[in-house]
C-alpha cells in the first residue's frame, strides 16, 4: 500500500473545508461591538455576524426599559425604491394604501403573493415624494424587480451601504438631544427627518421594535463609527448600553410584535402547503386596505374572508405560573392539540407569563375557554411535564404611554 505524506494533504483539506465555509459579513459598527462584547454569543442575521448578547441578557433587557439601549440593525434588509411610479408600485405590492403615507412618515406594512399568503412584513419609509426605503427581514429583490415591470421605478438593495441603529428606551430622546440633534423633540411616532452628521446626513425616525420610546437611525456606512461615538458620548450620563437580540426579543414580545419565520412561516420559506399564512391568520388583517386599487393577494384574501376558510389565528396568551412556555403545544380541554406557542417569556414589566401562539380556528377565535399548554421543565436532570391553564388576552401585553408622548418625556 502506498502511503501519502500527511503534510501534503493539509492544503487539500483546507481547500475542501473552505468550500463549506461562508464567512459572516461584519457590520459597519463591528469594531465598537467587538470592543464591548463579553459573552461571545453570536448568531447569523441575514449573513451578518450579530450578537445574541453582549454582557448580560437580563440586564440588557432592563437597559431598554429603564434607561436606553443601542442595537445594531444594519443587517436588516433595506431596499431603495424611487421613481415617478414608486408610489403606484408600492401600492400594488403592499397591503396598506401608500397614497396616505406622506413624505417624512413611516408605516408598518406587509406584502403577499397572488394567493394571499404573506411573503414578509416590514416598515416603509417615505423619504420624499418619489423616494422610499423598505426595510424587512427577508430578501425579495428578484420578486420586487419582477413586480416592477411596467412601472417607471428603480429598485436596489442598499443593506450593505446603509448602516442602522435602534436607540430605544426612556432616555433615548434625551440622548439624541444631548448629542446635538436639534429639533429631535418635534418627531412624533412614525415621523422621520434628516439631521446633519459630519459631512453627510443621518435619517432618524421615531420607530422601533420594543414598544417603548425609541428611534431608528440610518446613515451611510462610512459615517457609522462616528455616529456610534456621538451617541455613546452623549449617552454616558443617561445609562446608554449596547444590547443583543435576546434582550430585544423579550421587549418585542411584551409589545406583542411578531417576527417572520419565528411566529409565522413566510410564503417563500414554507415547504409544506399548510404552513403558509394569510394576513388575517397572523394578526395583520388590520393592515389590509380593501378600498385602495388592486394589490397582490387581494382577490384571494377577500374570497377567504367571504367564505370563512381561514384556518389559523395568532393570539396572545397569558399562562399560569412563571415558567416560559416557548414551543409548547396548546390543547383544548387538556386533550385536543390545537396549536403551538412560538414565543414566550415571563414578563418583568407585565408581571405575567405571556406567549404568542398559532392556533387552529375556531380555537382562539370563537372558542377561547379551557385552553392548556404542555410545558416540560428541567428539574435536576429530569424533565417534568406541567399542564398549565392559558387564556387568550389582547396584545400588546404592555402599553407604555412614553412611547407616544408628544413631546417625548425627558427622563
Amino acid at each position: 500500500m502506498k502511503h501519502c505524506d500527511p503534510k501534503k494533504l493539509l492544503p487539500a483539506r483546507a481547500a475542501l473545508q473552505s468550500h463549506f465555509r461562508t464567512p459572516l459579513v461584519a457590520s459597519p459598527f463591528q469594531p465598537r461591538i467587538d470592543a464591548l462584547v463579553r459573552t461571545e454569543e453570536w448568531y447569523d442575521w441575514a449573513g451578518y455576524k450579530a450578537p445574541l448578547s453582549l454582557w448580560d441578557e437580563e440586564l440588557e433587557y432592563f437597559a431598554i426599559r429603564s434607561q436606553s439601549a443601542l442595537f445594531d440593525i444594519s443587517p436588516m434588509v433595506k431596499y431603495r425604491i424611487e421613481g415617478t411610479d414608486a408610489e403606484a408600485f408600492l401600492n400594488r405590492v403592499t397591503l396598506r394604501d401608500v397614497r396616505k403615507l406622506k413624505p417624512g412618515r413611516v408605516h408598518y406594512t406587509a406584502w403577499c403573493n397572488d394567493e394571499g399568503h404573506v411573503l414578509d412584513d416590514g416598515t416603509l419609509f417615505r423619504l420624499a415624494k418619489d423616494r422610499f426605503r423598505l426595510c424587512c427581514q427577508e430578501r425579495h429583490l428578484p420578486w420586487l424587480l419582477d413586480s416592477a415591470i411596467g412601472f417607471d421605478v428603480s429598485v436596489a438593495e442598499e443593506t450593505e451601504a446603509i448602516a442602522g441603529l435602534a436607540l430605544q428606551g426612556p432616555t433615548s430622546f434625551a440622548v439624541l438631544r444631548d448629542a446635538g440633534f436639534e429639533g429631535i423633540e418635534g418627531l412624533k411616532v412614525f415621523d422621520l427627518a434628516d439631521f446633519p452628521h459630519e459631512s453627510g446626513m443621518v435619517t432618524i425616525s421615531r420607530t422601533g421594535f420594543t414598544g417603548d420610546l425609541g428611534y431608528e437611525l440610518f446613515i451611510d456606512g462610512k459615517h457609522a463609527l462616528s455616529l456610534w461615538d456621538r451617541l455613546w458620548q452623549a449617552g454616558e450620563r443617561r445609562g446608554l448600553r449596547a444590547i443583543g437580540y435576546a434582550a430585544l426579543n423579550r421587549a418585542r414580545l411584551e409589545a406583542g410584535l411578531i417576527v417572520a419565520n419565528a411566529d409565522f412561516v413566510t410564503a417563500e420559506h414554507a415547504i409544506r402547503a399548510d404552513r403558509v399564512r394569510m394576513p388575517d391568520e397572523i394578526g395583520l388583517g388590520f393592515l389590509i386596505d380593501v378600498e385602495k386599487p388592486h394589490f397582490n393577494g387581494r382577490r384571494a384574501i377577500q374570497q377567504a374572508r367571504a367564505k370563512g376558510t381561514m384556518r389559523h389565528i395568532l393570539v396572545g396568551l397569558e399562562i399560569e405560573g412563571n415558567i416560559p412556555a416557548e414551543h409548547a403545544i396548546v390543547y383544548h380541554q387538556g386533550k385536543r392539540e390545537i396549536g403551538l406557542v412560538s414565543a414566550a417569556i415571563w414578563s418583568p414589566m407585565a408581571k405575567r407569563n405571556i406567549a404568542l401562539a398559532s392556533l387552529e380556528r375556531p380555537y382562539g377565535d370563537t372558542i377561547t375557554g379551557d385552553l392548556w399548554v404542555e410545558i416540560y421543565a428541567m428539574r435536576e436532570l429530569r424533565y417534568q411535564k406541567l399542564m398549565k391553564r392559558a387564556k387568550v388576552v389582547p396584545r400588546p401585553f404592555i402599553k407604555l404611554d412614553r412611547r407616544t408622548a408628544n413631546p417625548p418625556a425627558d427622563f
